[in-house]
Order: structure tokens, then C-alpha cells, then sequence
């Protein structure tokens, strides 16, 4: 049996007024995910173990079975990874978006849309002008370094750096004061770690502060910035670090699972390249896959199935609803579920079901399982990730079926796997044979 997780990111959410009282999953049209869900098993999920917050490194590799406790260094080190980025043992990498500034307040954190391109030209300019940056270097050497990620994702490295500061995500805190949130010592957790940096909590509070603030004079008066005001477009005139550690140490799948001799992972988004590439598995790109409403969906759909016939498991992340509840946008998140049910689990479904049926042409073919879940919600009226449990579904040729007939927060909360955590959800999926 070979494995597909397809994982809708942010998708679940909270029972919503304008939609007498049901949750978008309720509401959407997806009768490919009520389908699997009738013919399969469904339960829910703690992806967010306790004393994490709920952000989408902690979910998506509880999903895979890993103990936070055990792995968790933040979104920069993942990032990295993803990019081939080599951390030395005493480097601090740290998650490092460009964000939009309105005034004295976040205006959004993603600069509405920011191409990947865009994003190149402005990291390069900082790592010219900030890296080399006359009272930086003098103060504290030559030990800051930005590299380019996807849109306005990217990444920071502070070589010597502490990773005990207090970062506030930038998608946590739209239209908040900037400067109440700026980055904090956490010095109680310096206190406890026996491995002592370079910098203390303080200093690299101190940098990365100083980082953003000389950045927003830089991007101000940058051309490209210019060039998008003049066009209606929202400036990416700030830098905002968030979500650092040092380098993990991830126990790869194919050595959990022997049943995985090969693995893949597709995403527009860096940190889940990440973490599959620290689990073992291969990154597969998609031309088209950006990340939102716009997203190749097609594509990421064919390119699984194309993964499924050579690999064992395949790991595909769809980012689009995630983005649409940060936005608030109730409409559009509907729209991305839709998409995600007719456009990704319609063609796989319909490609792989007929996979190992005796007279049929893929009669040669091995069967597939397939599991459907967020990874946390992202609810439209939060605008942000929370810790509550989420629903899952996990389907397979000749599995029994629990009593469960549609796939939402509510009627999972009947499947007879109950509530799983940690490891649970994984261990589950793959004992189907």
C-alpha cells in the first residue's frame, strides 16, 4: 500500500454567523472530501502539542509524527533547510519576512503580494547595505546574513546568535503598533540552557531590532517601492524576524517507517520543503504552485500522482486557505476549499482508485491510501493559526468504515479513531497495508 497525505493548510474553522452558524468545511461544497470520508475512518487531531504555539512547524511535523520536545527549532532552521542553506553549529536562523508598514502599525505581512522576484531584489539590497552596515559590523562583526526565499518569505542568519527571544508572528498581528512587539529577551530561558552563544538573549534582541529599523529607512526610498505605490500596491518597506533556532535533528521517515524506502514532499512553501527534506523525503517543485488562491492546483495534483507511481509516500501541502484566513476573506478561504476538493483530491481519487483492482489496466498498479487534513485552523475571524484539534480522514481500497458520512470539525469528532496526538495520527495511517 503506498501513501498519499493531502494537508488543506489552515483549512478548518470556527462555526461562523454569516453562515447560519456552520463551519466553512459545513458549508463548502466538497463532495470528493464527504465521499472519503463515508468510505473511511475519520477522528481528530492535537496537532499542536502543549507549551507550543500553534504555528504551521509544530503542526505539519506533529502530523509526521515528530515530538516537538525532541525537534523543535522554529520556522528558520526549516527554511533553510528547504533553500540549502548549511548551518554551522553556532548559527541562528531565523524565519525573515518583508511586511508592510503603514504608519505606526503592521498594515499586513505579506505586502498584499510580493513576487518571489520582487523579494530577491530587495533581500540582496539588504544583505549589501545591512550586512555591511558601518555601526553592525563595528558592534557586532560581520555576522548577519539574509538570503532569498519565496514572495516574502525569507530567511536570516545571525552567526553566533541566541535563539531565547521573543518574536511575535507578523500574521498574528495585523493593524497592531509595530513597536510594542518589537523583539524581546527571553532571558529565563537563557538562564536554563547549559549551551551559551556568542551573543546573549539581549544583544541578539538588540540586532535583529536595530535590523528592522535600518531596513525600513533602506526600503523606503527603494525604487521597487516606489515603482509599486505608483501602481496601487502595497510597499514592502520592513524586514520582521520571527520564529529562530539552531539546527534540527530529524529522524528521517524512511528509517521510522521501513515500509517508505522513498518519499516526496510538494509545496510553494519554504518550511515545508524543510521539514521534508530533514524527514527524508525528496522536494518535488511545480511551476505555477504559489502558495495562494492561484495556486497550480492541477499541477501539485499530477505531480503527486507522478510521485505515487515511483515513491512510497508522498507528502502534498496545499497552502491556499491558510493565506485566505489570514486575510479574513470568508468568500475566498470557501473558494480555496472548493478548489482544494475539486481540482487536487478529485483528480487524485479518481486517478488511483482503480490502482491494484483485479481487471482493470492499473491491475499492476499498488493501492493507495489516502489521508485528508489541515494542519491547524486558521479561522477567518482570528486571522490567525489556533490550537484546537482538527479533523482527518483516512481512506483506503477495502478499509471498514466508521458511521461518519461528511468531513468537518463536528462529524469527526465521531470517527472511531477518536482524538490522537503526537505520533498517533501517523502511526494510524501507515499500519493500512
Amino acid at each position: 500500500m503506498k501513501h498519499i497525505i493531502i494537508l488543506g493548510d489552515g483549512m478548518a474553522d470556527w462555526h461562523t454567523p454569516q453562515l447560519d452558524g456552520k463551519t466553512l468545511l459545513q458549508h463548502a461544497h466538497t463532495p470528493y472530501m464527504d465521499m472519503l470520508a463515508a468510505k473511511g475512518r475519520t477522528g481528530m487531531l492535537k496537532t499542536v502539542q502543549d507549551g507550543f504555539h500553534p504555528g504551521s512547524e509544530v503542526a505539519n511535523s506533529s502530523i509526521l509524527g515528530y515530538d516537538q520536545n525532541e525537534v523543535y527549532e522554529g520556522r528558520g532552521p526549516l527554511e533553510a533547510a528547504s533553500i540549502g542553506v548549511e548551518l554551522a553549529a553556532d548559527d541562528m536562523a531565523i524565519r525573515c519576512n518583508i511586511i508592510c508598514i503603514e504608519g505606526d502599525h503592521i498594515k499586513n505581512h505579506s505586502c498584499g503580494r510580493l513576487e518571489t522576484e520582487e523579494g530577491d531584489t530587495l533581500i540582496k539590497y539588504l544583505q549589501q547595505h545591512l550586512a555591511e552596515d558601518k555601526e553592525i559590523v563595528e558592534r557586532y562583526g560581520h555576522i548577519v546574513h539574509f538570503y532569498t526565499g519565496v514572495q516574502y518569505r525569507h530567511l536570516l542568519v545571525i552567526n553566533g546568535g541566541s535563539k531565547h527571544i521573543k518574536c511575535t508572528p507578523p500574521h498574528d498581528v495585523p493593524l497592531h503598533p509595530w513597536r510594542p512587539i518589537l523583539v524581546k529577551p527571553d532571558t529565563e530561558a537563557e538562564a536554563k540552557d547549559t549551551n551559551k552563544t556568542r551573543l546573549s538573549a539581549t544583544e541578539t534582541a538588540e540586532l535583529l531590532n536595530i535590523l528592522i529599523v535600518k531596513s525600513q529607512s533602506l526600503l523606503a526610498t527603494h525604487p521597487l517601492n516606489k515603482q509599486r505605490i505608483s501602481e496601487g500596491k502595497d510597499p514592502a518597506n520592513s524586514i520582521w524576524p520571527w520564529a529562530g533556532g539552531y539546527r534540527p535533528h530529524m529522524t528521517p521517515l524512511t528509517t521510522t517507517f521501513p515500509q517508505i524506502k522513498h518519499g516526496a514532499v510538494i509545496t510553494a512553501v519554504d518550511l515545508i520543503r524543510g521539514i521534508g527534506s530533514l524527514a527524508g523525503l525528496r522536494v518535488i517543485n511545480v511551476e505555477g504552485a504559489t502558495g495562494l488562491y492561484d495556486t497550480n492546483y492541477e499541477g501539485k495534483a499530477q505531480a503527486a500522482i507522478d510521485a505515487l507511481r515511483t515513491d512510497d509516500f508522498v507528502y502534498l501541502h496545499i497552502e491556499a486557505s491558510d493565506e485566505a484566513g489570514h486575510d479574513g476573506d470568508l468568500n475566498l478561504k470557501l473558494q480555496t476549499i472548493e478548489n482544494l476538493d475539486s481540482r487536487a483530491i478529485a483528480k487524485i481519487y479518481e486517478e488511483v482508485k482503480n490502482w491494484g483492482v483485479a481487471d482493470t489496466p492499473t491491475a499492476d498498479m499498488e493501492p493507495v491510501a489516502i489521508a485528508v487534513l489541515p494542519d491547524h485552523p486558521t479561522p477567518v475571524a482570528h486571522r490567525t493559526h489556533t490550537a484546537e484539534p482538527i479533523p482527518f480522514l483516512i481512506y483506503a481500497p477495502g478499509i471498514s468504515a466508521d458511521s461518519v458520512q461528511t468531513f468537518d470539525e463536528d462529524s469527526c469528532q465521531q470517527g472511531c479513531y477518536g482524538l490522537l496526538e503526537k505520533d498517533g495520527f501517523i502511526k494510524a495511517f501507515m499500519e493500512i497495508k
